[in-house]
């Protein structure tokens, strides 16, 4: 199998996922998933895609990701992965959907407008 790729978004990150046969090793911007990400369930977010399709240890990851914060970054590369194991056997779509790995979630914040403080909130209102 060649090399497979896929793009995820979350938030403002964008990540660019390329996945290969291996050994489960996964590498983010150059360097390892438990230096990149040290939160234990930030890990679990990255490679539940390939739990969900029982494959733990037969890809590589390699990952390119930018934008946003370590939250919707990891968001972002669970969507990407799931693509991208989509594209290698369409078999496996029923169940990383039943788990809503495929579901690109679209809430970005929401600009803030002119006259306000921040995006909703208003100053305090006074009638006389």
């Amino acid at each position: 199998m060649e090399i497979v790729n896929a793009v995820g978004r979350r938030k403002a990150s964008v990540a660019r996922v390329y996945v290969s046969n291996g050994s489960g090793k996964v590498s983010i911007n150059g360097k390892p998933l438990e230096d990149y990400f040290p939160q234990k369930y930030m890990q679990s977010s990255v490679i539940d895609p390939f739990a969900a399709i029982d494959a733990a240890n037969q890809y590589d990851l390699k990952v390119n990701v930018n934008g946003g914060g370590f939250k919707g970054q990891a968001e972002a590369i669970r969507l990407g992965v799931s693509r991208a194991l989509v594209k290698i056997n369409e078999d496996n779509k029923s169940a990383l959907k039943a788990k809503k790995y495929m579901t690109r979630d679209a809430r970005v914040v929401e600009r803030k407008k002119y006259g306000k403080p921040k995006a909703r909130k208003s100053f305090q209102f006074s009638k006389r």
